[in-house]
């Protein structure tokens, strides 16, 4: 009723007449009545001016979507109690009592060796650089030991796992990658850090790694050759009397997906596991994963082999072309001449440059012989052709004749002191060369003869051939392709 019908009803009961209170009381029920009527119609209007006619029902949600842009950020203490993350790692740091142990003391710190166990499963083999000599590999480095600060009771013994936030809280194995030179852990979308934790304190670490390392290649035998790479796990800080690491299964503990190279062929995926010594620190257990890579050598044979004995064939053209065709000869020996040059510049480019002599060069450099030898081969034809045109010159002088009817007899010289305007050319057919040449044999001596049915001496056979060049020709033809033919065998025979 408020205040004005509370003082009407005591000035009507303290002042007024027993007959004027019946009158005040209703007076009271009229006003009650007027206030009653008021509020019916102002209650419309109040629905339609409050926008949020459930602000105090569904005062969370309002908070939720409103709260941050009205209250500057601050949420309401209801909203808090609901959030259960922040408790939730409260509860799990309390469960396996991380702030009651000091972590970075390794487990069971004074007394015998930790034992951890390695297990890991190769993803791929990313890339292998002959230049850099190093090799890329992506794999999954999963580490197995025991901390009983961690242990923590549980009725259905199920284990519980976390990611690399709870990871930095607690011990773990420093295990690094020797002779690596680049390394990381892939953190897409969130780092790829698993742990496990089980009832007993055993602990599972898992990492994505991608890693490159060096292997130390040897290309005496390239590209026939077999390379003999490892990637080698050891701890950092902890000794052999601190920490023991073993292969968890044996050579189970490492699984590979299957993987494809362009340039090799996987022969074998082996764990090993070794000591290394260090001079200051002492002796450290070491595991190592060892593959072996044979090349493949189809590639190698389109790129490299197969042009290289085109050339060499091809260079061998020269010998059924006529001797004196000097352009001919010389061009097609230059031309393969070159070609060998671009083929060893382009296979040395894609090589590291190493001091010693590779399968391949031994194999370029023999063919690229053969080629300049080709060159030489019509370099000597050509001279020792010469000099026996200048001999058969002075022995047609000698014989009396004059020197253009000496070129008119043999239809090759070509020498420029000769006059050719003295002798009538017309005159001269084919019988009189052939007679001519004819009529010179008798002058030869009769002792010659029973010399060419004996045995000649080398230098005999040697001055023959010059004073014959045309078979150093037909010698070619048949000692030049023997001679590459036999190469190839010793030469496949020793590196395939």
């Amino acid at each position: 009723m408020g205040w004005p019908g509370t003082i009407l009803s005591w000035v009507c009961g303290r002042f007024l007449y027993p007959s004027n209170r019946r009158r005040c009381l209703d007076m009271k029920l009229v006003l009650l009545t007027l206030r009653l009527l008021c509020l019916a119609c102002l209650w419309p209007v109040t629905l339609l001016n409050n926008p949020y006619p459930n602000r105090k029902k569904n005062k969370d949600v309002y908070l939720a979507e409103h709260g941050k842009n009205r209250f500057r950020g601050r949420i309401d203490y209801k909203l808090k109690k609901k959030d259960s993350t922040k408790s939730l790692l409260i509860k799990t740091e309390q469960l396996l009592r991380i702030e009651d142990h000091d972590f970075a003391m390794r487990p069971g710190f004074g007394g015998s060796a930790i034992p951890v166990g390695i297990d890991v499963q190769v993803e791929s083999i990313d890339s292998i650089s002959e230049v850099n000599m190093d090799f890329t590999m992506t794999l999954y480095l999963r580490h197995y030991w025991k901390d009983e600060r961690l242990a923590f009771p549980s009725s259905n013994n199920l284990s519980r796992t976390f990611d690399g936030r709870l990871v930095k809280k607690i011990w773990k194995p420093d295990v690094f990658f020797v002779h690596s030179k680049r390394s990381f852990i892939h953190d897409t979308t969130m780092e790829n850090i698993m742990l496990r934790v089980y009832p007993d304190g055993n602990i599972l670490y898992s990492v994505r790694i991608t890693v490159t390392s060096l292997c130390s290649m040897d290309f005496s035998r390239f590209p026939l050759d077999t390379q003999n790479c490892s990637l080698e796990l050891e701890s950092y800080a902890y000794a052999e009397n601190d920490l023991m690491l073993y292969w968890k299964n044996g050579d189970d503990s490492l699984r590979t997906d299957e993987i494809a190279l362009s340039q090799f062929f996987i022969e074998e995926f082996h764990p090993s596991h070794g000591l290394a010594l260090y001079s200051s620190t002492g002796w450290y257990n070491r595991l190592y994963i060892n593959f072996i890579l044979r090349r493949h050598i189809f590639f190698f044979m389109l790129q490299t082999y197969f042009p290289t004995m085109l050339m060499v064939v091809l260079s061998w053209v020269s010998f059924w072309i006529d001797r004196r065709a000097v352009p001919a000869r010389v061009s097609l020996g230059i031309t393969t001449v070159l070609t060998m040059s671009t083929i060893i510049t382009g296979v040395s480019a894609s090589m590291p440059q190493v001091s010693y002599v590779k399968a391949v060069d031994i194999y370029l450099w023999t063919s690229f012989l053969f080629v300049f030898l080709s060159v030489i081969e019509y370099a000597a034809v050509n001279y020792f052709t010469t000099q026996e045109e200048m001999k058969k010159l002075e022995q047609l002088k000698l014989s009396g004749y004059d020197a253009s009817q000496a070129m008119a007899f043999d239809g090759c010289f070509h020498d420029q002191d000769i006059e050719l305007s003295a002798f009538p050319l017309s005159d001269l057919n084919t019988d009189t060369c052939m007679s001519s040449q004819n009529s010179t044999t008798p002058d030869l001596p009769s002792v010659l003869g029973t010399r060419l049915r004996r045995r000649r001496s080398i230098r005999q056979s040697v001055n023959h051939i010059m004073s014959n060049s045309y078979k150093i020709d037909s010698y070619s033809r048949i000692f030049f392709p023997l001679a590459y033919f036999l190469f190839n065998i010793i030469y496949w025979s020793i590196y395939s």
